[in-house]
C-alpha cells in the first residue's frame, strides 16, 4: 500500500470517494439509460428486436464477465492506473456509441464500454476500501457508494428520456463524456497509487469457461425465438454452454486458486443471496426493457412522458434504498427480502393486466410498488452473501453477487425475446397480451426471492454458513452483526 494513504486529509478522501461515485453514476446509469432509447434507436437504425436485445445485454454480459478479473487486474497493476484506463475506454466508446451510423457498430462500441465499465467499479471499490481505512469512515463512504447505485440506476430513464426529448437518443452517450472527464482529472491529482502486497492468480481458463456459459445462454435465448429454437446453429451454441458450465465446475473444484471458489455455495445465505440477485435482477431487466417498448410504441408517449412516469422508481430508491439498509442494520435480511420478493411479485401481476388503454395513475402505482420492491434488495443480498464468510473472502463473496446482479439483467432481458417474442416483433394492441406470460414469469421470480427470504436467513442456513468458512481459510468470520448494511 502506498504510505501516502495515511496521511490523506478528510477533504481529500472526500475528493477520492467523489471521484469514484462519478464513475460508479455513470457505469450504473448505462445499464438503465439506454432502456428508453430503445424505441428510438430501433426507429433510427432500423434495428431488429434481436439486435436491440443486444445493444443491452451485450453491455451487462461483459461487464459481468470481467468485473472479478478487472478488480485482479487492479490488485497487481494499480489501482489508479487501471482505473484511469477504464474512465479512457468507456469515454471514448460512449463517444463511438452516440456516433454509430448502424445497429452493428452500436453494439461493438456497446461492447468496448462494458470492457470499460468493468475496470471502474471493482477498481474504484477497492480504492474506497484503502483509503477508507477506520471502521466507522469506511462503512460511511460504502453507504454512500450503496446509494449511488441504487439512485443513478433508477435515474436513468427519467434522464434518458429528458435528453432524447430535447436533443436525440445519441445525447444518453453524450452525458458519460463530461463525468469521465472530471474524474480523470480527479483521480490523477487526488487518488494515491495502491497495489495489492498479495495478489491471487489470474484463472483464464475459468474465466474463459465462463464467458463461454454466460454468452451461450443470452445468444440462445436472444436468437432462439428468430432463427428458431430447432436451429442448428442455435442448438450448437446451447450445447457449447452446457459443456462449458459442466467443464467450469470440474475445473474450478480442483483448481487450487479458483476464480470463482465452488465452496462458497455450501453457504445457504451465499448461495440464496446469488440466487435472489439473479432474479431480482432479471425481472428488472425484463421490466426496464419492456415497459419503454410498451409506453412508446404502443401508447405513444414521448420519450420524456416515458421518463416522467418511470420517476416513482427513481422516488423509491431515493426513499426506501436507506430504509432497507437500517432495516438490515437492526432486524438482519428477512424483513427487506421478505418486502422486496412480496411487491416485485404483486408488481409482476399488476403488469400482466395491462391493455392499450390503462390509465397513467394505474402505471404510475404499477410503478412505485415495483420501484419500492426492487430498491429494498440490494442491502440484504449484500448482507446475507458475506454474513459467516472469513474476513479475507468477504470481497471475492461480495464481487459474486455483483456479478450476479449484471448477469439477471442479461437474463431478464433475453427473455423478453423468448417469452414476449410477438410483443417485441409487432406494435400495436396485441403487445400488452403478447407480453403477459413475460409477468407471468416474473411473478415466479418474485415467489423465489420471497421464499428465499426465510430459507437463507434461517438456522439451518446460519449453521451452513458456519460450517463453510473453516472450509475456506482459517480466519475470522464475519458474523450476522458486523455484516449488516445500516
Amino acid at each position: 500500500m502506498n504510505e501516502t494513504i495515511g496521511t490523506l486529509t478528510p477533504r481529500r478522501k472526500l475528493i477520492v470517494l467523489m471521484s469514484c461515485c462519478l464513475s460508479l453514476l455513470i457505469v450504473s446509469m448505462d445499464a438503465t439509460i439506454v432502456n428508453v432509447a430503445v424505441p428510438n434507436i430501433r426507429e433510427d437504425l432500423g434495428a431488429s428486436p434481436s439486435q436491440l436485445q443486444w445493444v443491452l445485454d451485450v453491455y451487462t454480459l461483459v461487464l459481468a464477465s470481467l468485473l472479478m478479473l478487472s478488480g485482479a487486474m487492479g490488485d497487481r497493476f494499480g489501482r489508479r492506473r487501471v482505473f484511469q484506463i477504464g474512465l479512457t475506454v468507456f469515454a471514448v466508446s460512449s463517444l463511438l456509441c452516440s456516433l454509430a451510423p448502424n445497429i452493428d457498430t452500436l453494439i461493438a462500441a456497446r461492447f468496448l464500454q462494458a470492457i470499460g465499465g468493468s475496470m471502474m467499479n471493482p477498481v474504484a471499490l477497492s480504492i474506497i476500501s484503502q483509503v477508507f481505512t477506520g471502521r466507522v469512515e469506511r462503512a460511511r463512504a460504502l453507504g454512500v457508494w450503496g446509494a449511488v447505485v441504487g439512485i443513478s440506476m433508477a435515474l436513468g430513464p427519467t434522464v434518458g428520456g429528458l435528453l432524447i426529448e430535447l436533443i436525440s437518443w445519441r445525447a444518453v452517450f453524450w452525458i458519460n463524456l463530461p463525468i469521465c472527464v472530471a474524474a480523470i482529472v480527479l483521480t490523477a491529482v487526488f487518488v494515491p497509487e495502491t497495489k495489492s502486497l498479495t495478489m491471487r492468480n489470474v484463472d483464464p481458463i475459468g474465466q474463459a469457461l465462463a464467458v463461454v456459459f454466460l454468452f451461450g445462454v443470452v445468444f440462445a435465448l436472444i436468437e432462439g425465438p428468430g432463427l428458431g429454437w430447432a436451429n442448428p446453429r442455435v442448438i450448437g451454441v446451447a450445447v457449447a454452454a452446457v459443456l462449458a458450465f459442466i467443464a467450469f465446475l470440474r475445473y474450478e473444484a480442483r483448481r487450487h486458486d479458483p476464480f470463482i471458489d465452488l465452496r462458497f455455495f455450501r453457504s445457504i445465505p451465499f448461495a440464496s443471496a446469488t440466487l435472489t440477485a439473479v432474479c431480482a435482477f432479471s425481472a428488472w431487466g425484463a421490466f426496464l426493457f419492456m415497459m419503454s417498448l410498451y409506453l412508446q410504441s404502443e401508447r405513444h408517449f414521448s420519450a420524456l412522458h416515458t421518463g416522467l412516469i418511470y420517476l416513482p422508481i427513481a422516488i423509491g430508491a431515493l426513499l426506501f434504498s436507506p430504509l432497507s439498509g437500517r432495516l438490515v442494520g437492526k432486524h438482519g435480511a428477512r424483513p427487506s427480502l421478505v418486502v422486496s420478493g412480496a411487491l416485485i411479485t404483486v408488481a409482476s401481476a399488476m403488469l400482466s393486466f395491462l391493455t392499450a388503454t390503462t390509465p397513467v395513475w394505474a402505471l404510475l402505482c404499477i410503478f412505485a410498488v415495483y420501484g419500492i420492491g426492487f430498491s429494498m434488495v440490494n442491502a440484504p443480498i449484500t448482507n446475507a452473501a458475506v454474513s459467516g464468510m472469513p474476513l479475507d473472502r468477504a470481497g471475492a463473496a461480495s464481487a459474486v453477487t455483483s456479478t450476479s446482479r449484471q448477469i439477471g439483467v442479461s437474463i431478464g432481458v433475453a427473455l423478453c425475446g423468448s417469452v414476449a417474442g410477438g410483443a417485441l416483433a409487432h406494435t400495436g394492441a396485441d403487445f400488452a397480451a403478447a407480453s403477459r406470460p413475460l409477468w407471468f414469469v416474473c411473478v415466479g421470480l418474485g415467489v423465489v426471492i420471497f421464499v428465499l427470504a426465510f430459507l437463507s436467513t434461517s438456522q439451518r442456513a446460519a449453521r451452513s454458513a458456519h460450517r463453510v468458512a473453516p472450509l475456506i481459510a482459517g480466519t475470522p468470520v464475519i458474523a450476522e452483526g458486523e455484516a449488516r448494511v445500516g
